[in-house]
């Protein structure tokens, strides 16, 4: 029988003080944070889950596999206690009591709050002594490829030499993904760093040594620098970080953009420019949910403003702005008609059909955006410099308004000034 399973014997309600001393025993034996949870276990009779700040389980002590379940998804009668040193977080503590026929017994006691401080902080006390090693290389290895990816290593030697330090070999290769999460339900405010563990957890599943960081503070994206030493890594990285994240961070949506492999490590700067530009195109596809920059096409032309994207947003400011702004301001659609009329070859009949408007309504809408931007889908420069003026927005990461566009008739959606 386990230890944890033998605790069940004893009398409701009645710690095992004996454990304490174990959890003590444990912690000056340094014998790891699994065994010193199993103490707490028994010290708590409960059922114990053991997480960093980052996310990741460190240990967990259950008494069954359903017990195990309910703690990771934290349902049920679980109660969790935020692990501190010096006011820094440093995890949490998932408990549930002891459990008679899948329910907590019946008038259950829990653990008394005296010796809970005493356990917590001795467990809090280990992870920040264990962890703070750990911490201190992901710091390194995070800086190093905000160096790499903002081109601030000049020397090809050196780059390799502080990868390989860090247990990153770029010398064979190497290419960039960027990922990108949204909510689509509230969540807890920590979401931000489970999804930086579980997209750095399926990358380092296919390519030992990946280094994923945020792309900036409290961002909701991550980008994964990844040794590639075959054309076919990247695309493996990527399908794997999208099933981890679509396993272990539920509720949201993502887009992942991925580079071109690089053979000079030198040159990840443009591959991470490669990989966002990949990103920004495919949030809006409604079909997919990653992109390779090879399949961004004449998207690429657009590549080299990404370093420096003043001249973008100029000229989207001056095509397609104004009609988002009316779409915002009115509910319409615009853009989403301009964009299917484009994905249309400019026939007005097919975009009717695909938004199962009628024709006249596309065409009033069209006089709109000539009013707007005083450019005509009719003309061939109009729609050249439509499309770019999309092209741009989607480039930039703009994303489009979405008001339902539910006018009737040809004159529907026209709303007084």
């Amino acid at each position: 029988m386990s230890d944890v399973a033998q605790s069940a014997d004893r009398g409701a309600g009645t710690p095992d003080l004996g454990a304490f001393a174990a959890i003590t025993d444990a912690v000056e034996a340094g014998a790891g944070l699994p065994e010193i949870l199993r103490a707490a276990a028994r010290a708590l009779d409960a059922s114990l889950v053991l997480i960093d700040r980052s996310a990741s389980v460190l240990a967990v002590a259950a008494r069954s596999p359903a017990d195990e379940r309910s703690l990771m998804r934290g349902t049920g009668e679980v109660s969790t206690v935020e692990l501190r040193v010096a006011e820094t977080p440093v995890g949490q503590l998932r408990m549930r009591s002891r459990a008679v026929d899948g329910r907590v017994e019946a008038g259950r006691a829990g653990p008394d709050s005296a010796l809970l401080r005493l356990v917590t902080t001795l467990i809090a006390s280990e992870v920040e002594r264990v962890r703070a090693p750990a911490r201190a290389s992901e710091e390194a290895a995070t800086n190093f490829q905000r160096a790499v990816l903002d081109g601030a290593i000049a020397d090809r030697d050196d780059l390799i030499a502080r990868g390989r330090e860090l247990g990153t070999d770029l010398g064979a290769g190497a290419s960039v993904a960027v990922v990108r999460a949204h909510p689509r339900t509230p969540t807890q405010d920590d979401w931000r760093r489970r999804l930086l563990a579980v997209a750095a957890r399926g990358a380092r599943a296919i390519a030992a040594g990946s280094i994923a960081a945020p792309t900036a503070l409290d961002a909701d994206e991550v980008a994964i620098l990844m040794p590639d030493g075959d054309a076919e890594v990247g695309r493996r990285v990527a399908s794997a970080v999208l099933r981890e994240l679509g396993s272990g961070l539920q509720g949201f949506a993502f887009a992942l953009g991925r580079s071109r492999r690089v053979q000079d490590p030198l040159h990840l700067r443009r591959a991470y420019n490669e990989a966002l530009l990949a990103l920004n195109v495919v949030e809006g596809d409604a079909e997919r949910d990653q992109l390779a920059y090879e399949e961004t096409g004449t998207y690429q032309l657009l590549l080299p403003y990404m370093s420096d994207p003043a001249e973008l947003k100029r000229f989207y400011a001056e095509t397609v702005r104004p009609l988002v702004a009316y779409d915002e301001q009115y509910e319409t659609d615009l853009l989403g008609t301009l964009a299917t009329f484009l994905d249309c070859d400019a026939n007005v009949n097919a975009t009717a059909s695909r938004l199962i408007t009628h024709r006249h309504t596309i065409r009033y809408r069209f006089e709109r955006v000539r009013e707007l931007t005083g450019l005509d889908v009719s003309s061939t420069d109009g729609r050249e410099k439509l499309s770019l003026g999309l092209k741009a927005m989607r480039v930039l990461g703009l994303a489009a308004p979405r008001g339902p566009a539910t006018e009737p008739g040809a004159g529907g959606g026209r709303v007084p000034h």
